[in-house]
């Protein structure tokens, strides 16, 4: 295996595309050949890997029976020859529009250019006739086309709609190309394109604008990569364009299934270049993951099959750091838009609430059994079971929350616990469980029974063991059902007691909640007085602020995160395991990215190499029999009979030597 350049995000699998925007000259291609060429030599400067230009930007769109002149059709041509020669040294794709004569007839083409060559010529497949174009009147479909090659430059290269240029230095790099209309069509050239392999689908448009049309391509495009598993690069044509009966905006667009990555400014007199940085891998993952996108390839696999695939060589130089350009949100689960966030807040609930409403209602307990410790976790669960009772219409009071204080209890946690019971409205009790967890530790000949401070997982698991057993046992006298109170961090981590422990539950509302999504779900409630006007929120936010500990070991703060690594990073992790299935370089590479001013590397390097090692290696066993409980989000969940079936006895060795690739930070690399 080639060393991997760690700092270069081309060793990520991520590829740099670009849109150039030059300011054109009707008819004049010569200058737009020029603005083109300086568009193209920065984005090869900045490290892009493909660069798309407007549609017939070396005439300009807007020449109308201007096509039909030989000295501008000439003049394309010699336009062309310029900008390929501006390619020889770059290790860039370049894909310019020009109208393009082939056997007496005129094209509007996309040409794909590569180090002086022709890689393909691209036409245009549907012509728009319709409003304000007049397309039909110039131009011919591509499906009209009689050859399936032409001579351009004296190279003798691939011609029709049907192409996918693959880089072999870069596998995941597949490009196809189209035309403005194809793409506004109910099945666009670039749906068969990307179930033929295609992850980078490119538009060369014009689209002049009118009012409300920006949104709707930006929808359109969107959508298209979404629906494609694809990314999508778009651009149209902007200033220096005729306006003698139209304007234009100058809109590029890069969306990777379904999301924004980048936009340009609109209505610049100057020429623009945007970049956005796509994760390849994540496109062909989704693919892989999606069983019906094979299903597509497969119905349509005489159609699929007529694509020819154009192999090209970029060179790009790994050798040298390249810093990833694109937004990596720290905390993957929650929205970092302030509304947004609340919007998802609102929606958690909601889930967590119907979820433990349907399996009340389909058992008909009218009970709840909660063990309320003073930490998050329990308190995000009483929040979610308060508003279940509120949804059928039953009293808080049917909730019993319970608080059992052990041989580590704080005082802050037992009075918080009780503060929360009191503004909950719930029905409140307190078991003292050391007695019960001294006769149990002396029924099992354990050191403590002697008095021996032997603090050991067996002493702590007596504990946990013991709040359940109570639970439980009070969940039968009362007829209630118990809830589960765990997260989705703790069972990745499986930082959970197994069977008779906290692991275990009737039915569980958090099970597939990251901590970090609890800690903005506890605060939302909060700051918009979910619990109702006049009630004790500031209990909430001091269970935000109380460190996150078991309490298990007398004299002593226990802080699960000095063991099991902070979660900020252990839920980054988890996301990107559970989600998509990166390797454990590239999880570094990004957590790197999104946590520099926060974690060092070596940090970054240390908390993922814990979690490798007890979510692959250690904890399946607890995962595999998991109670119910509802899937809340897209980042998955570890049900065994949702997202996650793993064997309880799997290693973590390739794990663990990915992990070894990435290095301690010297010199830079």
């Amino acid at each position: 295996m080639r060393p991997m350049r760690f700092d270069n995000l081309y060793s990520h699998d991520f590829a740099r595309v670009a849109v150039g925007l030059p300011l054109c000259r009707v008819a004049d291609p010569a200058f737009n050949a020029a603005q083109t060429i300086a568009l193209l030599q920065q984005a090869a400067a900045e490290g892009a890997a493909v660069v798309a230009f407007p549609e017939l930007g070396l005439s300009a769109y807007s020449c109308d029976d201007l096509f039909h002149q030989r000295a501008l059709l000439d003049g394309c041509e010699a336009a062309l020859a310029e900008v390929a020669a501006a390619t020889q040294a770059l290790p860039i794709v370049a894909i310019v529009g020009m109208p393009l004569r082939v056997e007496q007839r005129l094209f509007n083409c996309a040409v794909v250019l590569l180090r002086g060559r022709v890689l393909g010529v691209v036409p245009k497949t549907y012509l728009p006739n319709y409003g304000e174009f007049y397309e039909a009147r110039q131009f011919c479909s591509g499906e009209e086309a009689t050859v399936s090659t032409v001579t351009l430059l004296g190279q003798l290269v691939p011609f029709g709609s049907r192409q996918i240029f693959t880089a072999d230095d870069l596998p995941l790099l597949r490009l196809h190309v189209e035309i403005c209309e194809d793409v506004w069509t109910p099945i666009p050239p670039s749906s068969f394109a990307a179930l033929a392999g295609a992850t980078v689908l490119v538009n060369l448009s014009a689209s002049n604008v009118v009012v409300g049309k920006a949104t709707y391509r930006r929808q359109l495009v969107a959508q298209q990569s979404a629906r494609c598993l694809a990314a999508y690069v778009y651009s149209s044509a902007g200033a220096g364009e005729s306006t003698t009966d139209l304007a234009w905006d100058g809109q590029a667009l890069v969306c990777e299934n379904g999301e924004l990555l980048v936009e340009s400014e609109r209505f610049q007199r100057r020429s623009q270049l945007v970049t956005a940085d796509v994760d390849l891998e994540r496109l062909g993952r989704e693919r892989m993951r999606q069983t019906s996108f094979g299903d597509a390839v497969r119905l349509h696999a005489s159609y699929v099959g007529a694509f020819r695939h154009v192999a090209f060589t970029l060179g790009l130089d790994r050798d040298q750091p390249l810093a990833l350009r694109r937004r990596v949100e720290r905390f993957p689960y929650v929205p970092a838009d302030h509304s947004r966030r609340d919007e998802r807040c609102q929606e958690v609930y909601s889930i967590q609430v119907q979820g433990l409403t349907q399996r009340l209602a389909s058992s008909g307990i009218r009970k709840l059994v909660v063990g309320i410790s003073g930490g998050l976790d329990s308190t995000h669960a009483l929040l979610v079971a308060a508003r279940a009772m509120d949804a059928l219409g039953l009293p808080r009071t049917n909730i019993i929350g319970v608080t059992m204080p052990g041989f580590a209890t704080g005082e802050r946690t037992r009075a918080q616990a009780l503060r929360l019971m009191a503004a909950v409205g719930c029905e409140a009790r307190e078991i003292d469980i050391r007695p019960s967890c001294t006769q149990m530790l002396k029924d099992i000949g354990h050191p403590h029974r002697d008095e021996q401070p032997v603090y050991d997982v067996t002493f702590e698991n007596v504990q946990a063991g013991e709040r359940t057993n109570h639970l439980f046992r009070l969940a039968n006298l009362t007829g209630g059902l118990v809830l589960g109170t765990g997260d989705l961090s703790e069972l990745a981590l499986g930082w959970c007691t197994y069977g008779v422990g906290d692991h275990m539950s009737h039915y569980n509302v958090n099970a597939s909640v990251p901590k970090t999504l609890i800690q903005h779900l506890v605060r939302w409630v909060a700051e918009t007085h979910q619990l109702g006007e006049g009630t004790d929120t500031q209990v909430l936010l001091d269970i935000l602020d109380t460190e996150i500990s078991p309490e298990l070991i007398p004299g002593s703060l226990q802080s699960t995160e000095a063991t099991v690594g902070a979660y900020a990073l252990q839920d980054f992790n988890l996301f990107y395991t559970l989600r998509h299935g990166y390797a454990t370089a590239k999880i570094a590479f990004l957590a790197r990215h999104a946590w520099d001013e926060v974690y060092s590397l070596p940090e970054i390097k240390r908390v993922l190499r814990i979690f490798v090692q007890r979510f692959f290696k250690g904890s399946q066993f607890k995962r595999s029999c998991v109670p119910n409980a509802p899937k809340v989000g897209s980042g998955g969940s570890l049900s065994p009979r949702g997202d996650w079936r793993a064997p309880s006895d799997s290693e973590a060795a390739v794990w663990l030597a990915d992990l070894d690739r990435v290095p301690e930070p010297r010199s830079g690399s």
